[in-house]
């Protein structure tokens, strides 16, 4: 049974067992971004950084029609209103930005809706994006004389490559999910109704693996596309799972032919 649990309002998070979900609620306004938004999405993921007890964290908008149309375009001329106060908000962003790329655990993003601006950059945050198949995606900021910073952008080549990320910027074109799926921003496409299906079924076979070996592996695959040779600390990491009470208990759960209980140490 998933249980709510303390947040500001424009930011909700229900748990259930090892699984925590973070909602941007705003949905009157299709879940617009706007700067309380941004703040409480890096507060709360900094919180779930910590809870040792989490396996996943599901990442989505409220409702149905969006997880997001971008930033809140009302708030510009008072907190964007030029190169001092765009870059503080900046700022603010990539923090959170951050916060959900250094979280520990796996992250899911669950696309319906509009993934659009702002929305997609948060989608590029996450390790999996499963998406409905009428979800739409873009970043059409330069209608806005608005640019995407370097941290969004150093994600958004890493998904998809220089010249595709190019043309997602210069065309500022809103595109579908099967579109999205052949540049690389997706994971997975599902039929509509079958959304929520794919996600608990991804959730369920990632909370049934080694908690342990799921972080160590999050945190590998994202430090080797950063060119800088490994430590020898870093490299020693690579092998630190053999002194684990779940390797002990996967090698004899697969020699009894039993499915393991892993209890994350």
């Amino acid at each position: 049974m998933a249980e709510a649990t303390q947040t500001n309002d424009v930011v909700l998070v229900e748990r259930d067992g090892p699984v925590a979900t973070v909602i941007l609620n705003r949905p009157e306004k299709l879940n617009a971004l706007n700067a309380a938004m941004w703040t409480r999405v890096g507060e709360v993921f900094v919180e779930l950084d910590k809870d040792e007890s989490l396996r996943c964290v599901v990442l989505r908008g409220a409702g149905e029609k969006a997880v997001g149309p971008g930033a809140d375009i009302s708030e510009f001329e008072s907190a964007r209103a030029n190169s001092a106060q765009g870059a503080a908000y900046g700022a603010m962003m990539h923090t959170s930005m951050g916060a959900i790329r250094a979280c520990r655990h796996p992250v899911i993003m669950r696309i319906q809706g509009l993934c659009v601006g702002g929305a997609l950059e948060l989608a590029l945050m996450c390790d999996l994006r499963i998406s409905g198949q009428s979800a739409r995606f873009g970043v059409p900021i330069n209608k806005l004389g608005l640019v995407m910073a370097h941290p969004e952008v150093e994600a958004l080549v890493g998904l998809v490559g220089p010249s595709v990320a190019l043309e997602i910027l210069y065309e500022a074109r809103v595109f579908g999910a099967d579109e999205a799926m052949q540049k690389g921003l997706l994971t997975k496409i599902v039929p509509d109704d079958q959304l929520d299906t794919a996600v608990k079924e991804t959730v369920e076979r990632i909370c049934a693996g080694a908690p342990l070996v799921n972080r160590w592996h999050k945190q590998f695959v994202y430090r080797v596309a950063d060119p800088k040779p490994l430590s020898p600390a870093e490299a020693a990491a690579g092998f630190a799972c053999y002194d684990t009470n779940d390797y002990k208990e996967g090698v004899r759960a697969f020699l009894a032919k039993q499915a393991p209980k892993f209890g994350g140490k």
